[in-house]
């Protein structure tokens, strides 16, 4: 062996081993931190779902207004994200593959939910379509409920969620290239046998991954659903709403009962997240 080869390796082990004890110590930092503001919270939500006994669990979970609340939070995103799917795929399409005037103008307000507030956007759904907002009048004498209702969650829902899909997917599809879409153009492949053959299976654990972000945030959006909601009881409360009126109303076992469903679902969407992100890794 070349002396300035074992030399070189002698130092390298010397700065591994040097490095070891800060090693360990990030390492054991990261594990306190993730303990305390991750396990330790979904233990208590657990405990205190449970501190009164499987039976009064699932007699909180069984009351008319929690499964009320789990409907509504279902169908929600049940419409969101399918809606969000096509909007994201076909946005995604448009700004990866073409050239247009406005393209920028599109990227940015496909961003606009991330940086405003959902209590705002809430509050602007409000303006168009409350009694006294700019279509209230024209709604009020249809007698078209949008505020207070069950299509207000929904639209507040579809607004908070809908970046997510195309932000998963236009990443893929600009790295991808277009070169086998043309080919098939180029072979007599119409515009939906393209897409459907070669676009889509060549995203489709992007679309996946995004689908999965769109619903889960679907489930557990709070502000914006908060705002249209009104706060009915039984009719226009999702499970975060529901939760939070136990909360206030210090029914802790009921408030954390509610709250733990929101877990298992989030601990789900984890789950599959992770597979879908090995899937998509697999050779």
């Amino acid at each position: 062996m070349h002396p300035t080869t074992f030399v070189a390796r002698r130092e390298k082990r010397t700065v591994l081993s040097g490095a070891a004890p800060v090693r360990w110590l990030l390492i054991g930092m990261a594990l306190a931190f993730l303990g305390f503001f991750l396990v330790v919270p979904l233990v208590a939500v657990f405990s205190y779902a449970l501190q009164k006994g499987v039976g009064a669990y699932l007699e909180a979970i069984q009351e008319p207004e929690s499964l009320s609340a789990i409907r509504l939070t279902l169908l929600a995103a049940a419409i969101a994200v399918p809606l969000n799917l096509a909007f994201g795929l076909s946005a995604a399409w448009l700004i990866a593959r073409f050239r247009f005037c406005g393209r920028d103008v599109l990227l940015t307000l496909i961003d606009l939910p991330f940086s405003v507030s959902p209590v705002i956007a809430g509050l602007v759904f409000v303006l168009l379509f409350g009694r006294q907002g700019w279509f209230g009048p024209w709604l009020v004498e249809h007698d078209i409920h949008i505020i207070f209702a069950v299509p207000g969650i929904v639209l507040a829902t579809v607004f908070v969620t809908f970046p997510f899909v195309v932000r998963e997917v236009l990443p893929i599809m600009q790295a991808q290239g277009s070169d086998e879409e043309e080919a098939a153009l180029t072979l007599g492949a119409s515009g939906w046998r393209m897409f459907f053959q070669i676009t889509l299976p060549k995203v489709k654990w992007g679309v996946l991954y995004g689908v999965l972000l769109c619903n889960a945030r679907a489930m557990g959006e709070f502000g914006a659903v908060s705002v249209v909601s009104g706060h009915v009881r039984g009719a226009t409360n999702t499970l975060p709403l529901h939760a939070e009126i136990l909360y206030n109303e210090y029914n802790l076992a009921g408030a954390f009962a509610v709250a733990s469903l929101l877990t298992v679902l989030a601990l789900v969407t984890l789950a599959i997240k992770k597979y879908v992100e090995w899937r998509a890794e697999a050779p």
